[in-house]
């Protein structure tokens, strides 16, 4: 495995899940640590890739739940940043399927507010790839400082994107006007079905890749829930199924796939570079990985990525 790093650069999240109303007619919260860019650092770290996240941690309650997680999952927060603001809050409602559905309480909260000072002190000398992507690099006034951290930091390193694409907090077209320049910047881009729905309604996936590919994204990564998952290698494509769990909720389940995809493809010594010796088998592998450690996170509640030891016991009983 390479002894490299995974940066990872984003935002933390309180996810409270509504619990159902008692006798009295008070709404009881039950609060895990979350946040897309959060939960792929935790997995990757539980998966045994060293994981470094680059936060701007508040001293509130909140902020000390995150911290907690992160350094008991092995993530280095050696470059976090101690925030002044409150943390962010997201209220979810789960349907009968386990699908979340949000409210946020993000307004000036820590997470939005970097400044270049604060990441032209980050050394990535021995970053492997810097994945980002989600509310950190579209909310205002942050959101254009990673743009430029990411332009650092590409020559150096594997850039992966998620846009993780929320309406309710930005619109669709903020992240439309924006997306051909990540592509310009990423040789990943990983995204759900949904996002697609959002980024470029009644476009075929096949074509949304081709889209993205001329506008600079080497490895087009589609999950598709259930349906399982679209990848895309400079246009050559294949699909492969998602793995059958029993289904708490989806919670993080797309973080963790990704986690699993760089995992995969960093053990190999694939990343550091722009993925030019990449081959499309060498992608399917690493997707059917990814598709084992999503498996995981839904059949537990909330963004809880299994540990390295959680998933060989999965596959050695999925194949006995």
């Amino acid at each position: 495995m390479s002894a490299r790093q995974i940066t990872v650069l984003g935002e933390c999240v309180a996810d409270a899940f509504a619990e159902p109303a008692g006798a009295s007619g008070e709404l009881a919260l039950r609060v895990l640590p979350g946040g897309g860019p959060a939960n792929t650092a935790v997995s990757l770290a539980r998966l045994g890739t060293p994981a470094r996240f680059l936060a701007r941690l508040s001293g509130d309650v909140f902020g000390r739940l995150f911290r907690d997680r992160l350094e008991a999952s092995g993530v280095d927060l050696s470059d976090a940043v101690a925030a002044a603001e409150p943390s962010t809050l997201a209220v979810a409602e789960l349907d009968a399927q386990g699908q979340a559905a949000f409210s946020f309480h993000a307004q000036n909260t820590a997470d939005w507010q970097w400044s270049a000072g604060e990441l032209e002190r980050v050394d990535l000398s021995g970053t492997a790839c810097v994945h980002t992507g989600s509310l950190a690099l579209v909310r205002e006034p942050g959101g254009a400082v990673v743009e430029e951290f990411l332009a650092a930091a590409a020559p150096h390193a594997t850039i992966s994107i998620d846009p993780n694409v929320r309406p309710l907090l930005v619109r669709p077209e903020v992240y439309r006007a924006r997306l051909a320049h990540w592509c310009a910047l990423a040789d990943v881009l990983r995204l759900s079905e949904d996002d697609l729905a959002l980024l470029l309604p009644d476009t075929a996936p096949e074509q949304a890749c081709d889209l993205w590919h001329a506008a600079g994204a080497r490895l087009v990564v589609i999950t598709r829930g259930g349906d399982g998952v679209l990848a895309s290698l400079d246009g050559e494509r294949l699909r492969l199924p998602a793995v059958a769990t029993e289904v708490v909720d989806t919670v993080g389940a797309g973080d963790s796939f990704t986690a699993g995809l760089l995992h995969h493809l960093d053990a190999r010594g694939l990343l550091g570079g722009r993925l030019t010796g990449l081959r499309l088998d060498e992608v399917a592998e690493a997707c059917v990985f990814g598709t084992r450690v999503a498996a995981l996170t839904c059949s537990v509640a909330g963004p809880n990525p299994p540990w390295r030891g959680d998933l060989e016991r999965f596959v050695s009983v999925a194949g006995s």
